[in-house]
């Protein structure tokens, strides 16, 4: 049926919640109300207070109740309200979630799943508007996942519950209601850490994942040039595999994220492609990214965000060197 991205992930939630007993949702208002935006709509109703569980305001003590729940034969999937709220996250995530496999070699893992939308081109509050994924992504033993559609949003976050190891879920808030699509009524997984071939082309490739791909196709419709796009899906693990041999090909590479551009995906996306293709570059890699700063409060928010115009110069300058 046709779907939006708040649908497909409340479908890929109630699935997975009756197909396997041990999933359990938990976070800030997810109950009662179904979550800030409505992902968890209906749920609470369907699976009772002690599957679908609201927390107190405290990012922290939800990361790390479900590792513990983790730890002891569930599979959590928690919600942190926006990206920026998740960082109190971060000493749970990094010290405990991610390590513990190691600290345990092997005995113990943390099928959990922590989820929270990301990204700015809604002109929300502060804090609201974050794409800091590098945080998630440098981390060994995080994966770090990007739907850029209703159906990727489904079979990527159905993949995400069943993987043995703790996944970073980052949902595009601009695209949450922005497209529908024809998803599934039934099971539907995409794997992790595989990326896809959107529109195949010979000139240039062009990568990104979330909410940069529909951006993406609406930015190359028009251009005189044939144009490879690549929906990397997750920044951990990358398919590094997929974008070189799309740059040996085409000769050519721009990368586009949201995220500030020092230190972005976009640099270790580069460096991939030098080490892997640097003998068929044609031209250096571009990328195309928001500028280094905070993101602005809503009145400068679009000269903030990546745009169609963006793209499509970043693609030109590549084609012109």
């Amino acid at each position: 049926m046709m779907m939006n991205m708040v649908q497909a992930i409340n479908s890929a939630l109630a699935m997975e919640m009756e197909r396997d007993p041990s999933v359990v949702i938990l976070g800030e208002d997810v109950g009662v109300d179904g979550g800030v935006f409505r992902l968890t709509d209906g749920l609470l109703e369907k699976f009772g207070e002690a599957r679908v569980i609201d927390t107190p305001l405290a990012e922290a003590g939800i990361a790390g109740m479900a590792i513990g729940m983790a730890l002891n034969g569930l599979r959590p999937v928690a919600e942190a309200q926006f990206m920026g709220f998740s960082y109190l996250t971060l000493n749970q995530m990094i010290n405990h979630a991610a390590r513990m496999r190691n600290r345990t070699r092997g005995k113990m893992t943390v099928p959990m799943v922590l989820r929270m939308p990301y990204g700015a081109g809604v002109k929300a509050l502060e804090h609201h508007s974050e794409s800091t994924e590098v945080l998630y992504a440098q981390i060994p033993g995080l994966k770090v996942v990007f739907p850029s559609t209703p159906l990727e949003a489904k079979g990527l976050l159905t993949s995400a519950i069943r993987d043995p190891d703790p996944v970073i879920f980052l949902e595009p808030t601009r695209s949450y209601r922005m497209l529908k699509e024809e998803v599934p009524d039934g099971e539907y997984l995409v794997p992790l850490g595989k990326a896809r071939t959107v529109q195949e082309g010979d000139d240039v490739t062009v990568v990104g994942w979330g909410a940069m791909i529909p951006l993406i196709q609406r930015a190359v419709a028009d251009l005189q040039a044939s144009v490879e796009i690549i929906d990397l899906r997750t920044i951990s693990p990358m398919d590094s595999e997929t974008v070189v041999a799309s740059v040996e090909r085409t000769g050519r590479a721009v990368v586009v994220h949201e995220a500030p551009r020092s230190f972005g995906p976009g640099a270790e996306i580069a460096s991939r492609i030098y080490e892997g293709a640097i003998l068929k570059l044609e031209a250096p890699v571009e990328r195309v990214t928001a500028p280094d700063i905070t993101v602005p409060l809503p009145k400068g928010e679009d000269h903030y965000y990546v745009n169609e115009q963006m793209i499509r110069d970043g693609i030109e300058r590549t084609l012109r060197f």
